[in-house]
């Protein structure tokens, strides 16, 4: 089994949502004999937006580099993504990743009857933080946008760990992250 780890958070070490990622693949790990773990740091290792040249496939280098980034996608089983809100979005970087990743003709389709997603059968873990209080909120454009594109590509077992209110206060903060711990501690769920 392949599990991808996504970060996209901008605050290295001080990342509320590094901190869930890793707890989450640690709990993997821990509960998947032979789990194979691939890791992606947007912050780190940012893909350029897109642009022209790489829509039209002029620019090989970064048809290569996107060709590679689809097909450690689709090779996973498992995805962890790590997502920030950042003034109620994902973060940039998040957004360049998945402009890699839904490709029409490689993880959807359109047909008369609409479009129909090709990369199901994956499950995705999303680990969200908030410096409000946003989560099932109007203000939330992160999960409902996650839920929308991953499912658009076919994927519907989401499972996600918020941390919501970190920025109240120093108590709020390390009690959301707290519960958000406690939702990891859960057994992984594995297809037998």
């Amino acid at each position: 089994m392949k599990l991808l780890h996504i970060e996209s958070s901008v605050l290295g070490e001080h990342s509320v949502t590094r901190q869930l990622g890793s707890a989450i693949v640690a709990r993997w790990k821990a509960d998947v004999r032979g789990l194979e773990v691939q890791a992606r740091d947007l912050d780190r290792e940012p893909l350029p937006h897109l642009d022209g040249g790489t829509l039209s496939g002029a620019n090989e280098l970064e048809a290569a580099r996107g060709e590679a980034v689809l097909r450690q996608f689709l090779d996973a089983d498992v995805v962890v993504i790590g997502a920030p809100m950042y003034n109620f979005g994902i973060p940039s970087s998040l957004k360049a990743w998945i402009d890699r990743i839904a490709v029409n003709g490689k993880t959807f389709r359109y047909t008369e009857s609409g479009p129909v997603g090709l990369a199901g059968g994956k499950q995705v873990i999303l680990a969200l933080a908030a410096g409000g209080l946003h989560g099932g909120q109007s203000t939330d454009f992160v999960e409902p946008y996650l839920r929308q594109v991953l499912g658009f590509i076919g994927i519907s077992d989401i499972r996600v760990v918020r941390a919501d209110g970190i920025g109240l206060s120093p108590e709020h903060r390390a009690a959301s992250i707290a519960q958000a711990l406690e939702r990891v501690a859960e057994p992984v769920p594995v297809a037998a």
